[in-house]
């Protein structure tokens, strides 16, 4: 019986292991990176994610980059007379005690050039530079096409 308790306690506390997506640098709390399976004709992606600022000063996202490709942009995304309109910008300000957050449709990280395409269940390193806060990686997880990351779990729904 202790046997089968202390092998349950290892497989919850392992698969917990699992859907931390929370990282720290500085004042900063990157959470849940994700992106969108690809089909195999298209040659870039989209990161996603959120950053708390848990500080008291803004800071800027100033830089992105990933192994995966040959590019990597911040872009943003808007509406304007009903035409969607995605452009790349040089940073994303970060105010303090607030959070900014990178979706489907809206701010995105737009990555050019990879030579694989993205397939769900796989993660890939995403390095994400700031203006105060420094530099830090972070593991991308891959969802399925159709999947939507959730601000309060790491589950697709």
């Amino acid at each position: 019986m202790i046997n089968r308790l202390l092998l349950l306690c290892t497989l919850l506390a392992s698969s917990t292991l699992c859907f931390a997506h929370d990282y720290q640098v500085g004042e900063l709390q990157i959470s849940q990176p994700w992106s969108r399976e690809l089909p195999v004709d298209l040659p870039g992606g989209s990161a996603y994610f959120t950053v708390h600022n848990q500080g008291s000063e803004t800071d800027r996202l100033i830089a992105v980059s990933s192994p995966r490709a040959q590019t990597s942009r911040l872009h943003t995304q808007s509406s304007n007379d009903g035409m969607m309109n995605m452009q790349h910008v040089a940073g994303m300000d970060i105010p303090a005690h607030t959070e900014v957050t990178f979706q489907p449709g809206a701010n995105h990280v737009m990555l050019s050039g990879m030579e694989q395409p993205l397939k769900a269940g796989e993660q890939f390193p995403l390095t994400l530079e700031f203006e105060k806060a420094g530099t830090i990686e972070v593991l991308v997880k891959v969802l399925p096409a159709d999947a939507q990351a959730s601000q309060d779990t790491a589950h697709v729904h």
